[in-house]
């Protein structure tokens, strides 16, 4: 009797609708968590958590504890990142999609400040570190389980995959707020409401880990395992010997997330808290918002197969600050300004997006692409994220609209500059 060909051998490898679903899926469930706490920011928890304060030093307050993510998915990014190159991709996605579920359905069983005083934005503050904290390793993989198992010349169209769930997830996050405020009383959503859509995503977690659970590893880390390529230490080999990688990544996404939190977190509070717009007419801004974002990503992923990626980039952060100059004639143009704004905004931010994953990926050999790629993202996070709606904010009422454009133009120029320093393979 013969013995087998390492051909039959072989596991199967995942189906190429295998893995984008479950790519997509894990971040659509990751980033709706995410939105969701940033529309309560907004909408709920200036309020519930932070009662004492007048209403801007209250959204100011809130703004701050929304940026405590940011500070903690580079620590997650560096754990998740460690097993993600150590043991497999597969497995640390699972654990960072639990750390981020649990993390959201406890924010929606939070007693408020009148039940607990002070221990209710402190217990808030640590539920937002754990969101940030799984988030910082989901990213990373999931965008590595689509480009890992991509065909040659396909990386980019592959690689928007996982991108197109942060679109989803803030169309869910905003459709959900709609749909409630169509049932309840805003005074209800105050109350009790703004619960629901936290602990409602334990179904969405359940369907998450049933796909992550039934995909294999991707075929560039197994290759890595069989010819023994894994690093010991992943960040340390970053630091030693992909600094520079790691230092032009985290800028070249500086503009991403600029935008993106002026595009949706910003703009929400503004129309909500500055031009007094109803909350449903305010998210149904957001919705249309989300509905470009997620429609100019597969699009300009067509675009960087047929032009390169790098150029595509180039052209997109351009435009980028071609449109700062616009920001505030937009606002101040009326509703039909507002709409406008929001969708030229989210229709640029899924022109970047969608070609950010794979240009951070890009430059990591896979031993340390899963820490390397997490890093560089969450650091991008850090600096272009964290502080924005905070900052447009300030600036806004402190020095008006036209400032909150300068602050989009220094960050498109800065990404811009990175572009042009990183060589062809870089990005």
């Amino acid at each position: 009797m013969t013995s087998a060909s390492p051909l039959t051998a072989q596991k199967p490898l995942n189906s190429p609708a295998h893995v984008l679903i479950a790519s997509l899926i894990g971040t659509t469930i990751e980033f709706f968590d995410f939105y969701v706490y940033a529309t309560a920011a907004v909408l709920i928890f200036p309020t519930v958590f932070f009662p004492a304060s007048d209403p801007t030093s209250a959204l100011l307050q809130s703004f701050a504890t929304f940026s405590i993510a940011f500070f903690a998915r580079p620590i997650g990014a560096i754990v998740f990142g460690h097993f993600g190159d150590r043991i497999g991709r597969k497995t640390t996605l699972v654990a960072a999609l639990l750390t981020m579920g649990i993390s959201t359905v406890v924010i929606g069983l939070l007693p408020g400040y009148a039940q607990i005083g002070v221990w209710a934005p402190l217990f808030l503050a640590l539920c937002r570190f754990g969101q940030g904290f799984g988030l910082g390793g989901e990213w990373g993989g999931a965008v590595l389980l689509a480009t890992e198992n991509a065909p040659e010349g396909k990386r980019s169209w592959y690689g928007m995959f996982p991108q197109l769930g942060a679109p989803l997830g803030l169309l869910l996050a905003s459709g959900i707020f709609w749909i409630l405020l169509h049932f309840i009383s805003q005074q209800a959503l105050l109350s009790w409401g703004w619960r629901i859509p936290f602990i409602a995503s334990i179904a969405l977690i359940a369907v998450g880990l049933w796909m992550r659970l039934s995909i294999t590893e991707t075929p560039e880390f197994q290759s890595a395992i069989d010819k023994a390529e894994r690093v010991k230490v992943p960040l340390v080999e970053i630091f030693r010997h992909h600094k520079r990688s790691l230092f032009l990544g985290t800028f070249v996404a500086l503009v991403t997330f600029v935008l993106f939190y002026i595009g949706s977190a910003w703009l929400l509070s503004y129309n909500v808290k500055v031009r007094k717009i109803p909350f449903l007419e305010a998210l149904e801004v957001q919705i249309l918002g989300s509905i470009a974002f997620g429609l100019f990503i597969p699009f300009t992923a067509k675009l960087a197969e047929r032009f390169g990626r790098r150029e595509v980039l180039i052209a997109t952060t351009v435009l980028i600050a071609l449109f700062s100059f616009l920001l505030p004639v937009l606002m101040s143009g009326g509703e039909s300004g507002i709409f406008i704004f929001a969708a030229a905004a989210m229709a640029l931010m899924g022109m970047t997006y969608g070609l950010i994953g794979t240009a951070l990926a890009a430059p990591f050999p896979t031993g340390v692409r899963y820490t390397g790629a997490s890093l560089t993202f969450n650091f991008a996070g850090i600096f272009g994220a964290s502080l924005a709606p905070y900052a447009a904010t300030w600036l806004q009422s402190h020095y008006g609209l036209g400032f909150v454009g300068y602050y989009l133009l220094g960050a498109a120029l800065i990404t811009l500059a990175c572009i042009f320093a990183s060589g062809k393979d870089e990005v």
